[in-house]
């Protein structure tokens, strides 16, 4: 008990030590009108000053393209959420929304365009329309409604006891992950955001309901530009730009089609190890 005291104590004592986030900017860009193009420019980060872990990463997407993020667990596909997030500063280069670089922004508000599905779902005590109105609080009724149906869960709701006021505990034990799931894609919709950030694992959910979600994710990613962590590369083969991670670093880009092509690549051999255990599980 006392190591591991000592050793939550020096992860306390270095949070504290961190330099306070500077909150509003004195001059900072709206985030108002913007379409959604963003440009990684000869982008450079590392976790540590010494170790560099993306090397001069270059990219354009353009308003309501679909860019997936694949690689083998602990590849680093989250860092590029981190850093579009300003979780995390690049080190050289810069990220650009609209040709203005996210530094310029305030921290809120650039974050209030992005949009995030995780494959934890996260549901508080309180009724569902207040569960789904959590990102926008300003929502009519009939708002609430039409996002519900565009994720595919309004139908679930109507036939729960209560339909839309219907409390559900903090562990939301009453509902299904699938459903779970589907309201806070629901909640997403109702936010409106200009990008999307979407973790699209469903492997513990049913294949019926995985359906209805990726419904709804398609639904959700219209006129949007979206980057997908991707888990089974089956349901990127139409994202518009694949970025391929391996160690922390991009090993190649391109779309499904091109980077099936190239001999010995490693998104081809990723591909073909998991098209062979679809095969060995139907066998």
């Amino acid at each position: 008990m006392l190591q591991s005291m000592v050793a939550a104590a020096e992860r306390v004592f270095l949070f504290l030590e961190e330099p306070e986030e500077v909150q509003n900017l004195p001059n900072a860009k709206s985030t108002e009108g913007l379409k959604g193009n963003v440009t990684f420019d000869h982008v450079e980060f590392g976790y540590d000053e010494d170790k560099t872990i993306i090397n001069d990463f270059n990219a354009t997407i353009k308003e309501g393209q679909k860019v997936a993020i694949v690689g083998p667990t602990g590849a680093g596909k989250t860092t590029m959420v981190k850093l579009l997030m300003r979780f995390y500063d690049v080190t050289k280069g810069a990220i650009l929304i609209d040709g203005h670089n996210i530094k310029d922004f305030n921290r809120g508000e650039l974050r209030k365009m992005f949009g995030m599905v995780l494959q934890d779902t996260w549901l508080f005590g309180g009724t569902i329309k207040e569960n789904i109105k959590y990102g926008n609080e300003e929502a009519s009724d009939h708002e609430v409604i039409e996002a519900a149906k565009a994720a595919h869960v309004h139908h679930f709701i109507k036939t729960l006891p209560k339909s839309y006021d219907m409390v559900i505990g903090e562990e939301s034990g009453n509902i299904s992950a699938g459903q779970k799931q589907l309201m806070t894609i629901a909640r997403v919709i109702l936010t409106d955001p200009k990008i999307l950030i979407l973790d699209e694992a469903t492997s513990s959910i049913d294949t019926r309901t995985e359906t209805q979600i990726q419904a709804a994710m398609d639904n959700l990613m219209k006129g949007r530009t979206s980057f997908i962590i991707a888990h089974r590369l089956s349901t990127i083969k139409n994202a518009d730009l694949i970025l391929v991670m391996d160690h922390g670093d991009i090993v190649e880009q391109g779309t499904h089609k091109e980077l099936l092509q190239k001999e010995n690549g490693f998104y081809k051999k990723l591909y073909d190890s998991q098209f062979e255990e679809c095969e060995d599980e139907i066998e």
